[in-house]
């Protein structure tokens, strides 16, 4: 049977890899997000326009996917937003947008998603980041909220458990999306052009590249296939060509 999956931040970096991937491998997806997506949405998969970080805006989103289908075996949480500056330069404003796209946002998600994906014993994949568990300077916020996502990973594996729906993380590394070279601006790659952030960077990671979103894109896969991930639950999987191993005084 054609399983169903539902990703956030599809029009992005990582996203849009996942909606090429999962249609790939056979899936129908639904996509979710505030920009449109543009040329190449699946034929058979339906695309969201809405803004994830608003309440009022989940409701209709999950209207939309019950009428859609009424089941879903999947569900990646991957939209998110980052404000690069430092922590006393942050405003209340922006510390409260970053939290309300990366991590409230997956909290009313869960719990809408949840009775669909009960029917079919579904999973769901949380795209964290490295930054949840080793950081730099100036990026504060985005930091605690992919933090928080690790622990409300944890909290709803056990509680889904039940509902034989099981919960993952993943954290990425360096991965070349618009993202990244948006917070590449942060001084800490050396201000060169792009090309030159983009190679310095790779020089700092011990597999000497940078990722890609498909890289990264195939390890979701393995945690939303009930197939190929049966006996995870509630683990964070680091994908970020080493940087994570290397200690940072060497």
């Amino acid at each position: 049977m054609t399983r169903t999956i539902l990703i956030t931040g599809a029009g992005g970096g990582i996203g849009r890899a996942c909606v090429n991937h999962f249609s790939e491998k056979g899936w129908r997806v639904i996509g979710i997000d505030r920009a449109d997506f543009g040329e190449g949405f699946p034929a058979d998969g339906r695309f969201i326009k809405a803004d994830i970080s608003h309440p009022d805006s989940v409701e209709t989103i999950f209207q939309k996917v019950k009428d859609f289908h009424p089941t879903l075996d999947a569900l990646v949480n991957n939209a998110a937003v980052q404000v690069a500056k430092p922590l006393i330069e942050t405003t209340v404003e922006e510390w409260d947008a970053v939290m309300a796209s990366n991590l409230r946002s997956v909290f009313l998600f869960v719990k809408l998603a949840h009775p669909l994906l009960k029917k079919n014993g579904g999973a769901i994949v949380n795209v964290s980041s490295v930054h949840a568990i080793q950081t730099s300077a100036n990026i504060a916020a985005y930091a605690t909220s992919k933090g928080g996502l690790l622990a409300f990973t944890r909290a709803m594996a056990i509680e889904f458990a039940p509902d034989n729906i099981r919960v993952n993380a993943i954290l990425p590394g360096a991965v070349d999306t618009p993202m990244l070279r948006a917070g590449l601006g942060r001084g800490h790659v050396g201000s060169g052009d792009m090309q030159e952030r983009l190679d310095n960077l790779a020089r700092k990671t011990v597999s000497g590249k940078v990722g890609t979103p498909e890289e990264i894109a195939s390890a979701i896969y393995f945690l939303a296939d009930n197939e190929q991930s049966s006996f995870m639950t509630g683990q964070a999987l680091v994908v970020d060509g080493g940087a994570t191993a290397r200690l940072s005084t060497e």
